[in-house]
């Protein structure tokens, strides 16, 4: 078979992996945390973000310096110019007060300690181990507003919140779920760099322009499912904390695991580019979701749009 359309079969097949194998992990992570009565915004920045965020963990494990970044920065402009436009594109998103007050800042935050990190040219273990430290902060103040969130619920409804809807399956079949959700993103994920590098090799392109685009857009494809369910159903705080609590994670989390066990080098490409594309539109989106605490339409197709226009400058480099 030519090398070439098997790397393109095995891209397509990992896509589908990583679809399945995430809604698998998310589903099943989301129906445990739930039955515990943590509020859907909690939920959209923790378990559902950590479970998105799986492939993007899985390919830097696997993957090459430009495959690493590439997919990481790719990812999070695709989350919040593809996906969060999407999600705005199909049903405006209201927003709670405390995402613009609280989660945006901690995700700029993370933006900006990830591109300070990356000045020098380089991610060292000891700069993975400030990543870790940070992302481990996030999670204690998670933890901290997950356990006030449901003291509030209990003083509203009482003590039965742990009661589970015996028509609602078994807490073993979310369990099964999210073991089969981890080995399929496993696959995914291997199969996807596999071609993607292959591709990149065979036609010239740099693998840090197949990283930002098709790796990218594929590990991001379990956000984007997510958030336009969830846009669909009118769930926005699902929609808005699975990409904030996402990006937050492939920056502190993902960066920084990888980092520890093998330091990356920065390419010029992406310290002179795509860094700042990624800080730009970060920093746009407070603005943005601070007016009237709404993401509107016609900004959600701007969005998108521009995320094309991003994509085709890309391949033109």
């Amino acid at each position: 078979m030519d090398p070439i359309l098997l790397a393109i079969a095995m891209v397509l097949a990992g896509l589908v992996l990583l679809y399945f194998g995430a809604e698998a992990l998310v589903g099943g992570a989301s129906s445990l945390a739930l039955r515990l009565g943590i509020t859907p915004l909690i939920v959209g920045l923790t378990v559902v973000s950590f479970g998105t965020s799986a492939p993007e963990l899985l390919v830097g494990l696997i993957g090459s310096d430009d495959v690493n970044l590439g997919n990481v920065v790719g990812s999070n402009i695709a989350n919040i110019m593809l996906i969060l436009g999407a999600a705005a594109t199909i049903s405006p998103l209201k927003i709670e007060s405390r995402v613009v007050t609280h989660e945006l800042p901690i995700m700029l935050a993370a933006t900006g300690l990830f591109i300070g990190l990356s000045l020098d040219g380089a991610l060292t273990r000891i700069d993975g181990f400030i990543l870790l430290a940070a992302m481990a902060g996030y999670i204690a103040y998670m933890f901290v507003g997950a356990r006030k969130d449901m003291k509030r619920m209990e003083a509203i409804v009482g003590d039965d919140l742990s009661e589970v809807d015996p028509n609602q399956r078994k807490a073993i079949v979310d369990v099964l779920l999210m073991v089969g959700g981890i080995v399929g993103l496993a696959l995914g994920a291997k199969w996807m760099v596999d071609g993607a590098t292959t591709i990149a090799m065979t036609m010239g392109i740099s693998e840090l322009v197949i990283a930002l685009s098709i790796v990218a857009i594929g590990t991001s494809l379990p956000e984007l499912a997510t958030s336009v369910v969830a846009a669909f159903r009118g769930e926005a705080d699902i929609s808005v904390g699975n990409v904030v609590g996402s990006n937050v994670f492939n920056l502190l989390f993902v960066m920084g695991m990888v980092a520890t066990l093998h330091p990356i080098m920065v390419g010029e490409d992406a310290l002179g580019i795509d860094l700042w594309v990624m800080a730009g539109i970060s920093v746009l989106l407070w603005p943005l979701l601070r007016t009237g605490h709404s993401l509107k339409r016609w900004e959600g197709i701007v969005m998108v749009v521009g995320y094309v226009a991003y994509l085709v400058s890309m391949f033109m480099r």
